[in-house]
């Protein structure tokens, strides 16, 4: 059993810990897919006002889901199409205030208003992403962007 002190404080705090612990996590697994279902139970419990964290896969030139938390999500997304096929395409991490404002957003879940995606790059290509959705508009911050950009550096080399 895990049992992580995960700060209650500032976000750079909550994301410092956060880091920590899936390090702790992650270390010693070589398994890609028990580290990616670790990840997303440990951000699924520490970070609030989440409906939805999980990973996509790169998979034959497509993502496919991974583990997550949430209710039951899209299975195959395009390269390009929706938040996490856009921030495969580009490598880029996309935080969108509003999904029912971005252009071709795939709506797994109603209830979803904000999302972030990060890649997670290794060897210079993108081989997963990790996507977190929330009810609340306007939920991820740029704080929120660097913390989940620095878990995404610490799994590239741990995941598939």
């Amino acid at each position: 059993m895990y049992q992580f002190d995960i700060a209650a404080g500032s976000k750079a705090e909550l994301y410092r810990d956060l880091a920590s612990a899936l390090d702790a996590l992650t270390a010693d697994e070589t398994d890609g897919i028990a580290n990616m279902a670790n990840a997303a139970a440990l951000i699924w419990q520490y970070l609030p006002d989440l409906n939805w964290a999980g990973f996509y896969r790169m998979v034959g030139g497509e993502l496919v889901l991974g583990p997550f938390q949430g209710k039951a999500a899209c299975i195959r997304i395009r390269l390009g199409k929706g938040v996490c096929g856009t921030a495969a395409a580009t490598g880029e991490t996309q935080r969108v205030a509003d999904v029912l404002a971005f252009p071709g957003h795939i709506a797994c879940d109603a209830a979803s208003r904000s999302e972030l995606v990060v890649p997670i790059v290794r060897d210079g290509g993108v081989i997963a992403v990790l996507d977190l959705d929330s009810p609340l508009p306007e939920r991820f911050d740029a704080e929120d962007a660097a913390g989940c950009e620095a878990l995404a550096v610490l799994l590239s080399s741990r995941i598939g």
